[in-house]
This record gives C-alpha cells, structure tokens and sequence, in this order.
C-alpha cells in the first residue's frame, strides 16, 4: 500500500489521469491525498469532481479556496468571475450529487503527527487545535444555514485570529487561515494582498513556514503555485505541492513513505 499526496488540480482532468497511470495507482491498495482546488480555471473541472469522487475511500480531500468559490456560486448567491470555468459543473444533471459530496468534504486530513490542509497551518495553532477549527467550519458547511455561510465567509476582516471571535468572525478566520493564507506576520495576521513569491512579502510579513513552532509534525499544501514545491528558509516540515499544472508546470505527487515525488507535465 502507497499514500500519494497530489497538489491542486485545478480542472486538470488529462494531467490527472495521467499521473495516476504513472503512479499504477490502485484504489483497492493505494490511497490518495489530494490538497484541495479540485476545480476552476482549466477546462476539466467536472471530470476532476467526478473522477475523484469516485474513488471513494480511497481518496481523501480537503477543501481549497476555488472549491469553496464554487460552492458558493452555486449555493450562496455569489457571482461567478470572468475566467472561472464552472459552468460545465453547474449545468451537469448530476450537480447536485457532485456539490453534496464537495461540500461534506474537511478543512485538514489529518494521520499522527502529518497534516494537510490547502493553504497551511499558522504557528499559533497545534494540530489539535486545526482540528477542532477546522470541524467548527465543517459544520457550518453542513447546517441549514450553510447558505448564508457561503454567502458570507469570503472577506479580508478580522485578519488575526482571537480565541474570542465568535459567528461569521470567527468562521472567516479560520476559512481563510486554511485556504488562502501565505503570508503572515509574528502574530499571525494574514496578508491576502502579495500572492507571488517569496520577494513578494510585505514589510513585516513572511511566509507562514518560515516561523518557528513549538512541535514538529509534517505539513502538507498546496495553494501556492509560485512556490514552485519548494519552502526555502522553512523552519518546519511543510512540504509544497503545488507546482503550477494549470500555469504550465507539472501535477506532482508525494509518496508519503519514501518523500519521492513523482510529476508529470502540463498540457497548458
């Protein structure tokens, strides 16, 4: 049995197919971990939702930020943006089935002391804790009133996390904590303005990896592209998997045994 885990999708449906040929993946054996942005932007967006939702239990999700943007097109009343490419998933006839499924998807997987989750963990939370985060936001998602959840949870204030936040404040955090964070400052506050590289970094901001913590589990992500698979100056064990497949990169996986990755080539 292999663990593999694979950084964002993206609607990259021909790139997936092929990585999972060239893994010889078997969902009766292996099992796949997959860093969340299963859609948006390339052109196989609902073959991705489909092909990984049948897998079953063989694969394991979290939500990223362009699935979450989906959901809340399709369930909350937000609008879709110019280059989205979410049509397809919201005209097919099993849409309904597909969205259930994204939706009871979770914020962070987690096995012992390695965690996944799209955009990272900040210093200030232990593993523990991202878990119980991370189950608030769950179920919100999964509540009646998880429309108007959707329909709020995007914003760039508060920008910190409080143990005292409570309703859409504290939800808004620790959603954008887990999917769009990058760079954050000594205490943790989140920038959302640089989205580039490391050179990118506002004054007073680094990269959320590049702070010590007080324990060493092994982190996994996706999210940042520019990153290219790589943390450098990182003082934890976080590990980069997103390396750019719908800007002309690769699709990767990581073996989560051995630490070999193995990629294949964009069609982009």
């Amino acid at each position: 049995m292999s663990t593999y885990a694979v950084g964002d999708l993206q609607g990259c449906h021909a790139e997936f197919v092929a990585l999972l040929e060239r893994l010889a993946f078997d969902p009766d054996r292996d099992r796949l971990w997959l860093a969340g942005d299963l859609v948006n932007r390339g052109p196989g967006s609902l073959a991705c939702l489909r092909e990984v939702r049948a897998l079953g239990e063989a694969a394991r999700v979290v939500l990223g930020n362009h699935d979450l943007h989906l959901l809340a097109v399709a369930r909350g009343g937000a609008r879709a943006k110019r280059k989205d490419t979410l049509a397809a998933i919201l005209e097919a006839p099993d849409r309904e089935a597909l969205l259930d499924w994204l939706q009871s998807r979770p914020l962070v997987v987690r096995d012992g002391a390695t965690l996944m989750s799209h955009a990272g963990l900040p210093p200030q939370w232990g593993l523990d804790q991202a878990e119980r985060l991370a189950a608030e936001l769950e179920s919100a998602l999964g509540s009646e009133r998880s429309g108007a959840f959707l329909r709020d949870m995007y914003g760039n204030e508060p920008a910190c996390w409080r143990d005292d936040l409570d309703g859409i404040d504290r939800l808004r955090v620790i959603v954008n904590t887990f999917t769009r964070m990058r760079f954050i400052d000594a205490r943790g506050c989140l920038d959302f303005v640089a989205k580039e590289g490391l050179d990118s970094a506002p004054p007073g901001f680094a990269p959320w990896f590049q702070y010590p913590r007080d324990d060493d589990p092994r982190l996994l992500f996706g999210h940042w592209a520019a990153l290219q698979g790589t943390t450098p100056g990182s003082r934890v064990r976080a590990e980069a998997l997103d390396t750019g497949c719908i800007w002309g990169g690769t699709l990767t996986a990581l073996h989560l045994e051995s630490g070999k990755r193995i990629s294949v080539p964009s069609r982009h």
